[in-house]
């Protein structure tokens, strides 16, 4: 026989009415957790909160966190919690208060995409200097700034903006959808401050604290690139436009330079396919040495994502199928109460009633647990995509390069151009004028294209010395963005499984009269 029942059941009530009742109070207790849509390591849900009285039959956190446990908080506006962030100039940055806005004139080439106005966000920001700034910005300027940070910072980890959604148009009204994009461009410009040298560019100065319009110059269209170039091209053929130095630092896929794309994509196969050995070449052994252990560590990477995807899933069948095996002895509890006609199934009831409770115990410490393991293990998804800004940043590596190959190879066809035309001039008594001619327009187009080639090795240069300090800095990050996942991924697996354990362990103890009778009756 067990004692009174002492233990209340604030969350289980079984009163009279009907099983269904029984489980929508359950329900209530757990349905936060249920409701997190998509992939929680994706999107780090944020945790239900329980509001505990003294005589709640839920336990208190992880007794083994009572010293190094830390809570599953969300930031609150900070803008990283990661060591270099101590760097940043600014403190907080927050994104809140999608407005709708309509859009006044349309600057969309395809008829009718651009007439269903747009977001702006106001952007709240915290220097460390305590100067606080209000903006409001939309998603065109998210875009502007992002390209002026690619074009100033060729060759850092600059953190790649988040995309605009392809099926935008039709989902625009959709609450979840604004607010999906709200969080995303929130990490964005959190990640952006917490870099050493984004996080203090004027770029990002002027995107925080420039009231009204943003003031940077804002992105050309494809198509505008694209005729400015066409337009280029008979003079750039003739030779009255040369490329000059301050275009040579940016890369020419933008359009507005068709014959260097052209130029480029011919010293591309050259290099490639005919198999010549260019003027200039990677030959850095250690940097090809560490971009081919990236590769390896981006594999490395998307397997550990994977499996802590599994993990994660799997936490949150237990806490789901403790939640029903909870219900279902609920059920039976009130079935024995309500039906009950001798002393026994009432005893019976009692005994259930304490599994229901340790039940729905651990299904709600396997939430706990699977919201700490989504935030400690969220760190595997953050340098997954750090690795796009690392490729972006060898793509300007290569291309930088590239230009410079091009360029040599231009000013060697032009010389031997030269070579060929004074040779030319000087079998011809008192010289060719018209070929003397020539020969000063080539001329002058060599010294042109040197200066053009010495910039390019300089971008070049100064590219390469960007990729060294970036993987010198990622290489601390990541040292330390996973010690402290590990740490706090372990602590909270033990503490919350101590925990669980300890549920059972009580029940187990309650119920030893059992093992006592099932041992006297196989005597």
């Amino acid at each position: 026989m067990m004692g009174p029942e002492e233990e209340s059941m604030e969350t289980l009530t079984l009163a009279t009415s009907a099983a269904t009742t029984a489980a929508s109070d359950y329900h209530s207790i757990i349905s936060a957790s249920q409701e997190i849509p998509g992939d929680p390591l994706l999107s780090p849900p944020v945790p239900p909160t329980f509001a505990l009285s003294p005589s709640s039959s839920f336990v208190d956190p992880p007794s083994y966190s009572d010293v190094v446990f830390t809570p599953f908080n969300p930031s609150n506006g900070a803008v990283s919690p990661s060591p270099s962030s101590s760097t940043s100039n600014y403190l907080r940055i927050t994104v809140s208060d999608p407005v709708q806005e309509s859009e006044t004139v349309s600057t969309s080439l395809v008829p009718g995409s651009g007439s269903g106005g747009y977001f702006t966000y106001l952007i709240t920001s915290r220097a460390r200097d305590g100067t606080d700034s209000r903006v409001r910005r939309r998603f065109r300027d998210f875009v502007t700034l992002a390209d002026r940070l690619a074009e100033s910072h060729r060759g850092l980890f600059v953190p790649v903006r988040p995309d605009k959604g392809v099926v935008e148009g039709r989902v625009m009204k959709s609450a979840e959808f604004i607010e999906q994009r709200r969080v995303a461009l929130e990490r964005y410009l959190r990640r952006l401050a917490a870099h050493p040298v984004i996080g203090k560019s004027d770029e990002l100065r002027v995107f925080l604290q420039a009231e009204g319009r943003l003031p940077l110059p804002t992105t050309t269209d494809v198509a505008s690139r694209m005729l400015d170039g066409a337009v280029r091209l008979p003079r750039q053929l003739t030779g009255t436009d040369v490329t000059g130095p301050e275009e040579v630092v940016q890369p020419a896929k933008g359009g507005r330079d068709l014959l260097r794309i052209f130029k480029e994509l011919k010293q591309t196969v050259t290099n490639e396919w005919v198999g010549s050995r260019p003027a200039v070449a990677e030959e850095d052994r250690e940097f090809l040495d560490r971009k081919d252990k990236m590769q390896d560590l981006e594999l490395q990477l998307t397997t550990s994502s994977e499996h802590a995807e599994t993990l994660v899933k799997a936490q949150q069948d237990i806490g789901e199928t403790m939640g029903e095996l909870g219900l279902a002895f609920i059920k039976l509890t009130k079935f024995e109460t309500e039906e009950a006609t001798f002393e026994s199934q009432r005893t019976r009831a009692a005994e259930m009633k304490k599994v229901a409770t340790a039940a729905v115990k651990a299904s709600r410490l396997y939430r706990e647990l699977n919201a700490q393991t989504v935030k400690h293990l969220d760190t595997l998804h953050e340098h997954l995509g750090i690795m796009l800004s690392v490729h972006t940043a060898f793509s300007d590596r290569s291309s930088a390069l590239l230009t410079v190959q091009t360029l040599m190879s231009d000013l060697s066809s032009l010389n031997s151009r030269v070579e060929k035309l004074e040779a030319a001039s000087s079998k011809i008594f008192g010289g060719d004028r018209a070929r003397l001619r020539r020969v000063e327009e080539l001329k002058e187009t060599i010294r042109v294209t040197e200066n053009a080639k010495c910039c390019a090795v300089k971008e070049y240069e100064r590219i390469k010395d960007n990729n060294r300090s970036e993987l010198e800095r990622l290489d601390h990050q990541r040292h330390d963005d996973l010690l402290s996942m590990l740490k706090g991924f372990v602590i909270s697996q033990v503490g919350y499984y101590e925990k669980i354990g300890s549920v059972w362990e009580t029940v187990a103890d309650e119920m030893h009269v059992y093992s006592r009778e099932s041992e006297s009756s196989e005597q």
